[in-house]
């Protein structure tokens, strides 16, 4: 057996990719802590390329310059912006990357369409799963850029909809995706059915995010991600992948499962999300008062660290503020110093804290804070009412009392961090502007709290100095 022949044989590819798909799992296992991310990412990433690289050899291309052009221009524009992303523009990198994905997937199932003769050369199955992969991967191409221009604030947050007209649009766009769908796999051989089927999901696409308000952000680019995984998975069947079978079925199901716990930890169903997602950018202009009229105390960078230094225990609840203003090393000098006084420092992380799933949690492993003292939303709330003194970093709506309290709130019912059981609280804040549910926070005005105005960096280094004049 030549070398050629060796590296094109069947059971040869079917070993590479059973190699690639262990590392699939393997890295995936990896993740599940700070301390083994990087390797398992390391190690995901090296199934993957065994996995393109097995592809290419027992391909029969006749395009290869095209696919080379193609690897070489893709690696020259993600890896620079992978590189230089800032963690605070990292959830808006994930839903455009994810909306990539979801983009070529839709091309393939476009690409199969013609070089099949509109599929009349495969089995019906192949058509199905084609056609599933093209309606689902425009949805999330188009629906991961609206995402995306939320979270890059190229739109505001707040939800927007056709009025009445909203449900009707949405019905009548997937209706007629799936109508060219059906219409393809009969039979009709026409290209503007294919057309036709993308432009009408990717209509769709639209129409289902826009109306999601920023506070919903977190669920939505789960779910999206789940969309992309089953696309690619689908893809893998009509294409006899197995390589694109696993790698998206392992994202899909990831994606799901993940969906659904951000889904609890907010109290709400998919459903309530898709259908009524609310907030948005709001401001308001710092005053004297704040919600139900009550009166916000201010407070001095030299008073907040008197009042840490001489805690037992100190939590820190960071939020969307802490990344916007990059304040996550400050926030660790300032728990050091903390710590060698001999208080001891913890860290409440609410599962939709900040913009994407497990915001809060990479930005602190970023400033290498443990692990042990990163603590999730079940475990924190028993500490709270033995907890001298809280520190909210730009957390609105994860910390709002109103979400136990008041019945006609739109969060009500939400898990919260309770935040307001501890004996005093220091809320770091630009001004008195709403969170991303865009209500006012009674915790502000709550009589234990003391409101500490200003980028949030820059207070907490403030506070870092007084500290270490104490």
């Amino acid at each position: 057996m030549t070398l050629a022949s060796f590296l094109t044989d069947t059971n040869f590819k079917t070993v590479l990719y059973m190699v690639a798909f262990a590392m699939f799992i393997y890295g995936l296992s990896g993740l599940t802590g700070p301390k083994t991310a990087v390797r398992g990412n390391r190690i995901a990433a090296a199934g993957m390329v065994i996995a393109v690289v097995t592809t290419l050899l027992v391909g029969d291309f006749n395009n290869v310059v095209l696919i080379v052009a193609g690897l070489v221009v893709g690696t020259a524009i993600a890896v620079p912006a992978a590189q230089k992303v800032k963690m605070t523009a990292m959830p808006q990198m994930v839903a455009l990357f994810n909306g990539v994905g979801g983009g070529a997937v839709a091309l393939i199932a476009w690409a199969e369409f013609r070089s099949t003769e509109a599929f009349g050369l495969e089995p019906t199955y192949v058509a199905i799963f084609s056609i599933f992969s093209a309606i689902i991967g425009s949805v999330s191409f188009w629906g991961s850029n609206v995402a995306f221009a939320k979270l890059q604030e190229l739109i505001d947050g707040k939800p927007r909809t056709l009025g009445k007209l909203q449900l009707p649009a949405q019905v009548l766009t997937l209706g007629g995706a799936i109508g060219y769908g059906v219409a393809i796999i009969a039979g009709a051989d026409n290209e503007l059915f294919i057309v036709g089927l993308l432009v009408a999901a990717g209509v769709f696409g639209l129409l289902l995010v826009l109306p999601i308000g920023g506070a919903d952000m977190p669920v939505v680019i789960s779910l999206l991600n789940a969309f992309t995984g089953l696309a690619a998975a689908a893809a893998g069947v009509s294409l006899n992948n197995p390589a694109l079978i696993v790698a998206g079925m392992i994202v899909g199901a990831s994606g799901t499962i993940l969906t659904q716990q951000m889904a609890v930890a907010m109290n709400r169903t998919i459903t309530s999300v898709i259908v009524g997602g609310f907030g948005g950018s709001v401001e308001a202009a710092a005053g004297a008062t704040g919600a139900g009229g009550g009166t916000v105390r201010s407070t001095s960078a030299s008073d907040v660290a008197i009042q840490m230094a001489y805690a037992r225990q100190v939590v820190v609840v960071p939020g969307y503020g802490m990344a916007v203003s990059q304040a996550q090393h400050a926030v660790r000098e300032m728990a050091k110093l903390l710590e060698a006084k001999g208080v001891e420092v913890k860290y409440a992380i609410h599962p939709v804290a900040g913009r994407m799933p497990g915001h809060m949690n990479v930005l602190l492993a970023e400033a290498d804070v443990p692990y042990e003292q990163l603590k999730e939303m079940d475990d924190i709330n028993g500490e709270f009412p033995r907890t001298d003194v809280s520190i909210v970093i730009g957390a609105n709506d994860v910390t709002n009392p109103d979400a136990r309290t008041k019945a006609d709130s739109p969060i009500y019912g939400m898990p919260i961090l309770n935040v307001d059981e501890s004996q005093s609280i220091i809320v770091l804040k630009r001004s008195m502007s709403s969170g991303y549910a865009g209500i006012d926070n009674p915790l502000f005005v709550n009589p234990k709290t003391s409101m500490l105005f200003g980028d949030a960096k820059g207070s907490i280094t403030e506070v870092t100095e007084e500290l270490k004049a104490l």
